[in-house]
């Protein structure tokens, strides 16, 4: 997967498809809302499984039912497709799509 930095414009076109993220040159940002504890841990344990196979790991905390994710890809220096692509992964993980 590419570990190029994503141009402005791939950043806007990344903006219109992930509903619900802050998207910006430096990270792509989302807080994820469950009904309770063990949904948002049951989440996070699904999605360290995807970052794990991926070799991408997530910056993120959990609030009982909350789960606050920030992505970048740290040895670029910002958002690259493989963020995306992670984001796309929680996304369908989260049952939520574009």
């Amino acid at each position: 997967m590419a570990r190029e930095l994503l141009s402005q414009t791939e950043l806007d076109e990344l903006a219109g498809e992930l509903t619900g993220w802050d998207v910006s040159a430096a990270s792509l940002a989302r807080t994820y809302r469950f009904g309770n504890f063990v949904e948002a841990f049951g989440f996070m344990a699904s999605a360290a499984l995807v970052a794990e196979k991926m070799d991408h790991h997530p910056n993120w905390s959990n609030v009982y039912n909350s789960v606050e994710v920030s992505l970048n890809t740290h040895d670029r220096g910002g958002v690259t497709e493989l963020d995306a692509a992670l984001a796309r992964a929680m996304d369908s993980l989260a049952g939520r799509t574009g």
